[in-house]
């Protein structure tokens, strides 16, 4: 879009401003973050309509990488191109990224803070939390026989081969499944309303493409190149969200021992009470040695494949939306998700954290709380890691 096109639009600072502020208030993950951006710019500010904004919804859902965060620079991209997008994104994730980054810092400077009860009671919170986030997946993304099937042999496979590369080949064969035996896809019949005009679109998808093959090579174990590189590995091969990058990372930090599983899954706990976007986790991984630098770079990380993937996709979205096969494809990479998810409630999720009966109760009622008596999770995370330690 040229500027001119831009006439009348926000300025760029109150763009940043309005994400700003909703990165302070939304709480309650991807799904509520999706409601929140509804409420403001299109019912309240009217950037667009409801079926434009159905659609950049749809394309950020099959996108690798954050959604919601996703979908919030989109808004800002097509309110005033890339300044608009950079500053939607700043503003909403710059609030939860601090916070996880003091938080990794303070465990830094006082080591002793990450152990005992509360650590306890946040990894048994994780547990429900995961829990929750497998059982709604699977009724939002596996709603037949075919793609239950995919997701429960996905699952199998990675509980007994959990590497990188397995994760990655059984969400490839998940997709050529899809693709196979043609699972069936809703598609709207709205002509694609949103008024999109990269100029380079393929740039965003060769610099994407490079930037993954360099991230899969050998690089000195905790420097901040190999930091940046895993994070970017993570967000650029994460289909569904936020949960969906535990194993991911689970991998790269936890089982290569660059991180215990206790602290690792406290600060995912942690996490869960953040206002905006879950990948913000990323701050805390980077920061957990003590360097600011570390969090930056991982935060820059895990968003920027998304972005790029964002950029590259927006004038395709009309090719994706219209073919069978590629949607077939794609369903059958979201069934593979579930079943990603489902191996991770297990190992490390479960394994970690669950140790006794009193565990398994600890769970059930954390489950309970979310999934039935629809307690906000930022209320049953500290709650969670008050009890811990009051009991354990």
């Amino acid at each position: 879009m040229t500027k001119d096109a831009y006439a009348g639009a926000l300025p760029t600072r109150h763009i940043f401003l309005l994400f700003l502020r909703l990165g302070l208030i939304s709480f309650g993950g991807p799904a509520a973050h999706l409601g929140f951006f509804h409420d403001e710019f299109v019912k309240r500010r009217r950037w667009l309509s409801d079926s434009a904004y159905g659609e950049v919804v749809a394309l950020c859902q099959l996108l690798p990488g954050p959604a919601s965060s996703q979908v919030g620079l989109t808004l800002g991209f097509l309110q005033r191109g890339y300044s608009g997008a950079a500053a939607a994104w700043l503003g909403f994730t710059l609030p939860s990224a601090l916070l996880m980054a003091l938080f990794a810092l303070g465990l830094g400077l006082w080591p002793g803070a990450g152990e005992g009860g509360w650590i306890t009671g946040l990894k048994l919170f994780v547990v429900a939390v995961v829990a929750q986030a497998v059982w709604q997946m699977g009724q939002n993304l596996c709603p037949d026989g075919p793609r239950r099937s995919i997701a429960v042999l996905v699952a199998a496979v990675l509980l007994t081969v959990g590497a990188t590369w397995m994760q990655i080949l059984a969400l490839l064969a998940a997709g050529v499944a899809g693709a196979v035996i043609k699972l069936p896809q809703k598609q709207s019949e709205d002509a694609l309303t949103v008024p999109v005009q990269t100029r380079r679109p393929m740039v965003f998808l060769v610099v994407f493409s490079v930037l993954l093959v360099l991230a899969f090579l050998p690089l000195s174990s905790g420097s901040l190149g190999w930091l940046g590189a895993e994070l970017y590995r993570a967000g650029a091969l994460v289909f569904g969200g936020g949960h969906v990058v535990l194993p991911w990372l689970q991998e790269g930090f936890v089982a290569s021992g660059q991180m215990s599983a206790d602290t690792f899954l406290a600060g995912y706990g942690v996490a869960q009470a953040m206002p905006g976007p879950l990948f913000s986790f990323s701050a805390f991984l980077g920061g957990i040695e003590g360097s600011w630098a570390g969090a930056a770079v991982a935060v820059i990380a895990v968003f920027l494949p998304g972005t790029l993937l964002v950029f590259a996709g927006l004038p395709l979205w009309s090719y994706i939306r219209s073919h069978e096969v590629a949607r077939a494809a794609l369903a059958g990479v979201n069934a593979g998700v579930v079943g990603l998810l489902l191996a991770a409630l297990y190992d490390p999720v479960w394994t970690s954290a669950v140790h006794s009966a009193g565990g398994i109760a600890f769970v059930l009622l954390a489950w309970v709380s979310l999934a039935v008596w629809r307690v906000p999770v930022w209320l049953v995370a500290p709650g969670s890691a008050l009890v811990g330690l009051l009991i354990f």
